[in-house]
């Protein structure tokens, strides 16, 4: 994997780093499309055809966000979903799901599930046990009803957020096409603000009842899992994860809660 910097207003992948990572060994693009935004799928899938790439998308956090008509998971060759309990669209357990319009990569996929196994006992492929439970797929075919309706909830939070909380001291998320809402890029799995002054900004917010998170607090060139990239430097992403911080977002929230965090938001000072 060859890892390139995103852009600091999205999060997402930058298409400028990625036609400068590209050489004769690059094989994919691997987009996420992160805390439930889309990344610049337009401009990513041109640079793909150009330079006969594969791409596949990680659609974890992004049910249901689209860009021109086409969704999540219907840009790339292929996508994953996840259906962890805390993403838009959530199982009991874990879960998850692909999705390809590729009629011989579907088949390969069925196998690889299934112990590599199209017929019982008869392994073609070196597979793997991760065939989605019956519990979960019931559960989820009951919630995937409401997805567009928490979603649109979600927006509705995020509009008051964005509208509402004017401290300097904050920097509120940008969503893609630099139109907040118009594009529906943004699912809002996370609502997630950068500031400079973010462990202040946490207690402060902690202090008035207001749980928050960090996703994420180490960049993936600094994971130990990772030691022979440690010594790169990447600093969009550095910042990004040195200043992040979540906000409670989810389409339960009352117009008091709301309030609640804009008001304690807007009243940080350093």
């Amino acid at each position: 994997p060859v890892l390139v910097e995103p852009d600091i207003n999205t999060y997402n992948l930058c298409p400028g780093a990625v036609v400068k990572a590209i050489t004769s060994k690059t094989c994919a693009i691997l987009p996420v499309h992160l805390y439930g935004q889309l990344a610049d799928m337009p401009a990513l899938m041109k640079i793909a055809r150009e330079y006969k790439l594969l791409v596949l998308e990680d659609s974890a956090q992004s049910h249901g966000a689209l860009i021109d008509g086409r969704k999540a998971g219907a840009w790339g060759d292929a996508s994953g979903f996840s259906f962890y309990p805390g993403k838009n669209l959530g199982a009991l357990g874990d879960a998850g799901a692909i999705t390809t319009n590729d009629s011989e990569l579907n088949e390969l996929l069925r196998a690889l599930r299934n112990y590599g196994s199209h017929e019982k006992y008869k392994n073609l492929y070196r597979g793997v046990n991760s065939r989605l439970d019956e519990m979960q797929a019931a559960i989820l075919s009951v919630k995937l009803k409401n997805l567009e309706s928490e979603v649109f909830r979600r927006r509705i939070v995020a509009r008051s957020y964005m509208e509402r909380i004017i401290n300097p001291y904050l920097i509120l998320p940008l969503s893609y096409g630099d139109s907040l809402f118009s594009q529906n890029s943004h699912v809002w799995h996370l609502f997630v603000v950068r500031c400079e002054h973010r462990e202040a900004l946490k207690t402060h917010l902690e202090k008035n009842g207001i749980q928050t998170l960090i996703h994420y607090p180490v960049p993936p060139h600094k994971q130990k899992c990772y030691a022979n990239i440690n010594e790169l430097s990447y600093p969009v992403t550095e910042k990004i994860h040195n200043t992040v911080l979540s906000l409670p977002i989810g389409p339960m929230l009352t117009e008091d809660e709301i309030s609640h965090v804009v008001d304690t938001c807007n009243s940080f000072r350093i």
